[in-house]
């Protein structure tokens, strides 16, 4: 079977950014740009996929290396011909079709491409490029037709006549082009301008005077082939692929109350019948179960939250995991690492870090949590605090199931408060606690180990 390569153009700096960080390397909904083309791109299955980097390169290749693509190492920006040249070792007896990509078209589709791809092949084009018609053409190059479809010249707006400047069919800058042809115009080319650049344009031009067949595939989204040059163009490409992403959620049976105020990236998943409130953020590789509820300003970052589970108003969740039918906020914070087991409870103003809450525990105010493990049924009071840093280290808090910690309590880490201890409120904890002992007095005193079951015991009895 024929061979089929892939070539995009990701080594410029983007001027017009005003960045000291590859135009490439910026991101949409949660992705660097050039990361997306290269996922469009792999769902093509090319036998070749070549990279084409410059400014940051190895940066470049460290945050977009996962998508399975070879980079071709561009050292002097000279123009896209010179860029698709530098390419050009990875292509040793290949034979084939190459199509040839902007690394900073964020929201091309694999759909899109595939078609691109099919209709060069169907007319057997030695070169065909992906064009768009806009109701204002501006500065972008025409695309000059033959009678029959073929392409007969893409001319700069500068140099075009008033007819030519009103053809509103462009040039997108993708092209499908045989390898044999491709290779060798890209040597005739020369930089015959005030730049000193190589163009790829300039190939369209040999393949005309060379009478082979060349063919301008029009395609219908600006959208889709519009490249990211300024950051009010990355703002408006935002703001598109937000409505999609919306769009999407919504056909997928999310609810969103007020879906304009509404931000979520790429790679988060929401489950069906999942209602969010207005002014939330869902980043990252965030997972979101079914019949779950937002309520609103709450910023979520690569965290798991099970099914049924509801966030109260202004939380923030960080590389955390919420199990199913659990409750958090209003007014919380999960920090990296907090695991809630389910039904567990955390309330207003309390911060949880690297810790893990058992099923059916409950912190409803004012607390802090950090480096701990607490079992099932445990009740934290407001105001408690796990004192997990000496200055040189972290140490862990273990509190056992069915604990009662009384407000404004300092658990002095590290420490093992066992199953069904009772702990006074006000009460500095400095070592371990029995099972079923009383712990109270700020300076830990006295300890009364029984004394759980025998309160027990006893409120039996008045019932």
């Amino acid at each position: 079977m024929e061979q089929f390569g892939v070539v995009v153009l990701a080594a410029g700096l983007g001027k017009r950014m005003r960045s000291a960080q590859a135009k490439v390397l910026h991101r949409l909904a949660g992705q660097p740009l050039l990361t997306r083309v290269l996922n469009a791109i792999q769902r093509l299955h090319p036998d070749m996929l070549v990279a084409v980097v410059g400014h940051q390169a190895d940066e470049v290749q460290r945050q977009c290396g996962t998508a399975g693509a070879a980079f071709a190492l561009q050292k002097e920006q000279r123009g896209t011909g010179d860029a698709v040249r530098a390419a050009q070792p990875h292509f040793t007896h290949f034979h084939g079709n190459i199509l040839i990509v902007c690394g900073d078209t964020p929201l091309l589709t694999t759909t899109t491409l595939a078609q691109f791809v099919q209709q060069h092949r169907e007319r057997q084009a030695t070169l065909s490029v992906l064009t768009i018609r806009l109701d204002d053409p501006a500065q972008y190059g025409r695309v000059i037709r033959t009678s029959d479809g073929q392409v007969r010249k893409i001319v700069e707006a500068r140099d075009a006549t008033a007819a030519e400047r009103a053809v509103q069919e462009i040039n997108t800058g993708i092209y499908c082009v045989r390898s044999d042809f491709l290779f060798s115009a890209l040597q005739q080319l020369q930089p015959q301008n005030a730049q000193g650049e190589y163009y790829l344009t300039d190939i369209v031009a040999q393949a005309v005077t060379m009478n082979l067949p060349t063919y301008a595939v029009l395609t219908h989204d600006p959208n889709e082939v519009g490249g990211i040059n300024s950051r009010e163009d990355l703002a408006m490409m935002e703001k598109a692929r937000q409505i999609q992403l919306r769009q999407q959620w919504m056909a997928a049976g999310v609810t969103l109350e007020d879906p304009d105020t509404v931000y979520i990236e790429e790679d988060v998943t929401i489950g069906q019948d999942t209602v969010i409130g207005p002014n939330t953020q869902l980043r990252g590789k965030t997972t979101i179960g079914e019949r779950c509820r937002i309520d609103g300003s709450a910023y979520i970052l690569d965290s798991t939250i099970g099914n049924d589970a509801h966030v109260r108003f202004s939380v923030v969740l960080n590389e955390s995991e919420l199990g199913d039918h659990s409750d958090v906020g209003p007014f919380a914070h999960l920090r990296g690492g907090t695991v809630l087991a389910p039904r567990a409870e955390i309330g207003n103003f309390v911060e949880v870090k690297k810790s893990r809450i058992g099923e059916h525990t409950k912190a409803k105010h004012l607390a802090y949590i950090g480096d701990a493990e607490i079992g099932r049924d445990a009740n934290i009071g407001a105001g408690t605090i796990t004192c997990n840093y000496d200055g040189f280290h972290k140490h862990k808090t273990t509190i056992g199931d069915r604990v009662q910690v009384g407000s404004d309590t300092t658990l002095v880490a590290p420490i093992t408060i066992h199953d069904d201890v009772y702990i006074a409120t006000a009460t500095t904890v400095r070592h371990d606690v029995p099972a079923g002992a009383l712990v109270f007095n700020a300076r830990q005193e006295h300890v009364r180990e029984g004394w759980t079951a025998a309160k027990r015991a006893k409120e039996a009895e008045k019932k």
